[in-house]
This record gives structure tokens, C-alpha cells and sequence, in this order.
């Protein structure tokens, strides 16, 4: 069977509040964005997420229609030179949109997919939705309302994701200033790990045990490396991930991540008060964090995804 799908994004302003979104049909889409990003994020993201969405069907062929030449030629022409020359153009410079660029080439690594082109706005039924579910999700994010998500691939890890809420009476996300948006930023904004900056040092060695390679990855997610990441915070975050910050405000990973890119926030410390397993493919991790504000109780469920553990849920309580 071949999976067709359409992928779009989205930037009103480009850069400025941005939404990426594929679609199958009516009952197989999903959708997302940031408060601030650009056409090209949104567009690449669009098929990143697809591959995702997609990675319980490795067998399956993949025809991915796109209007945007930049990805395509970015994905079947221009990558493996980049990829020989470090990341890095002919002329030297870097590639634009770098950490993205990686998690697909990691995603489309065994994957049978093939890539046609279509005009934008021109009648095609399959573009004309994913360009509205993107339009629509970064317009949500421009308004500061939650975006709808879509209902997601059948089986796959993320159907039916929760959607961003967006704390009534707070002000609207500007595409200027996106720390409106992350005033109460909670879990990423505040931490550091106080010298924990390499990637994965902990999740490279397979012999550790689940306990000690999640808390060396929360470690590392809370660092300030990763956090102005999003192709690394990309990997640790679950396609669902949910935080329920210590206001009460709820967040998805869309909007996590380019938070996090935008506020790196300041240095504190963490005080690791256990971590469990829960079954095979879950640990929970409780730890306390000092910032100038107070201490904060937190816990993160990490589960394993593909091979890979990554972050669920994160939630923080201000410490009486």
C-alpha cells in the first residue's frame, strides 16, 4: 500500500507565528506550530512529522506531495553533500535549519518514500488542506488560542494529541516578542544542568540501566545547549509531551520547543530524589530544582519510543 499525503507550513510574517501540518484525508491530519518561526521550519517540520506519524509502517511506500522546492531539493538533492561537508554549504557557511534537516535524515533513514511536487494554491485538494490546517495553526498561535491538532495516523505513537490552552486573559502571542508567550515558562526556562552539556553521554553507553540513562537525558534536556536545540530537543521530547507547569499552565511540545529556543533562562541546580521503572518501557523520575523564586518539586515520565527514550509528561509544584 502507498500512503499518500500531503505536507504544508505556514508564516504569517516569516518569520512570525508559524504551523506546519500534513494530511491524508479528513479522519488521518495532524497539525502544529510555533509562536514564532519561519515558512521553511513550518515546511520541513510538516514532513518530519509525517515520517514520524508513519514510523509503525516502515513497509509502506511514501508519497509525499509538497509545494515547497526548498524541501524537496533540500531532502533528495542537497543533503548527502551537506551531510560530507559537516553541515556546512559550498561556500561554507552553514546550513539554515540544521537541526531539522538531521532529524530527517535520521527519520528517512530505511524508509521508502518518494517526493512530488505541487503547485501551491492552485486547486489541489490534498494541498489546499494541509495548507489551511497549517494557515490555521499559525493563526491560532498569532490570536494566542489553542490550535487544533488533528486526529493523528491510526496507530501511531501521537494520535490524538493534547491541544496547547492558553491561560485565560493572558495577552495574545506577538510575533516580535514570543517571550510574551513564555512568561510562565516553567520546566526548560528556569533549569540548567550545571555542566552536564554533552549530548546523550549517558545514552550512549547500552549497557546502563533505563534509571541512569533518563536522568542523565533529563540532565541533558535541561541544559543550556539543548535548549536553544530544537532539532536535539526535537529527539527527547515525546510527540505527545504535555507539562503541567507549576502555574497550571499546560503545554504541548510544539510550543515547549520553540519556548525553550527563545528563553534560555537562568542557571539553577537539580536534586535527583529517585527514579522508577514502571514496567519495561517507563521511568519515572522525581527530582527538586532551586531557582532565585524558591524550590519546585518536579516528576517526568520517560518512555521508550522506537528505540528511544523520550520525555511524556513533565509536571512542577512550587515546594511549600
Amino acid at each position: 500500500m502507498t500512503i499518500t499525503a500531503a505536507a504544508d507550513g505556514s508564516a504569517l510574517g516569516n518569520p512570525g507565528p508559524a504551523g506546519w501540518a500534513w494530511y491524508v484525508n479528513d479522519d488521518c491530519w495532524r497539525a502544529g506550530g510555533w509562536p514564532h518561526g519561519t515558512n521553511n521550519q513550518g515546511e520541513l517540520m510538516a514532513v518530519l512529522d509525517l515520517l514520524r506519524a508513519t514510523a509503525h509502517l516502515p513497509q509502506e511506500d511514501l508519497h509525499i506531495l509538497c509545494d515547497s522546492q526548498y524541501v524537496i531539493n533540500s531532502i533528495t538533492k542537497w543533503m548527502p553533500g551537506w551531510k560530507r561537508k559537516g553541515w556546512r554549504k559550498a561556500d561554507g557557511k552553514p546550513v539554515l535549519n540544521v537541526d531539522l534537516l538531521k532529524e530527517l535524515d535520521r527519520e528517512l533513514a530505511g524508509r521508502k518514500y518518494t517526493f512530488e511536487w505541487v503547485k501551491g494554491h492552485a486547486g489541489h485538494d490534498l494541498n489546499e488542506a494541509a495548507d489551511e490546517r497549517a494557515r490555521a495553526a499559525a493563526t491560532a498561535y498569532q490570536q494566542g488560542v489553542a490550535a487544533r491538532s488533528g486526529p493523528g495516523f491510526p496507530g501511531a505513537h501521537h494520535a490524538h494529541p493534547v491541544a496547547a490552552k492558553q491561560e485565560a486573559g493572558s495577552a495574545p502571542l506577538q510575533p516580535e516578542k514570543p517571550a510574551v508567550a513564555y512568561e510562565e515558562l516553567d520546566l526548560f526556562s528556569q533549569l540548567d544542568n550545571g555542566g552536564f552539556d554533552e549530548p546523550g553521554t549517558a545514552a550512549k553507553a547500552a549497557e546502563a540501566p533505563p534509571e541512569a540513562i533518563v536522568e542523565e537525558l533529563e540532565r541533558e534536556l535541561l541544559g543550556p545547549l539543548v535548549r536553544g536545540d530544537i532539532g536535539r530537543t526535537a529527539v527527547l521530547l515525546h510527540p505527545d509531551f504535555t507539562e503541567i507547569g507549576s502555574s497550571g499552565r499546560m503545554w504541548t511540545r510544539d510550543a515547549m520547543m520553540m519556548a525553550l529556543e527563545e528563553d534560555p533562562g537562568e542557571r539553577t541546580d537539580i536534586e535527583i530524589l529517585g527514579a522508577e521503572r514502571i514496567g519495561a518501557e517507563a521511568v519515572l523520575l522525581t527530582y527538586r530544582s532551586y531557582a532565585r523564586a524558591g524550590t519546585t518539586l518536579r516528576s517526568s515520565l520517560w518512555v521508550l519510543d522506537g528505540g528511544r527514550w523520550r520525555l511524556r509528561f513533565h509536571q512542577g509544584t512550587p515546594e511549600a
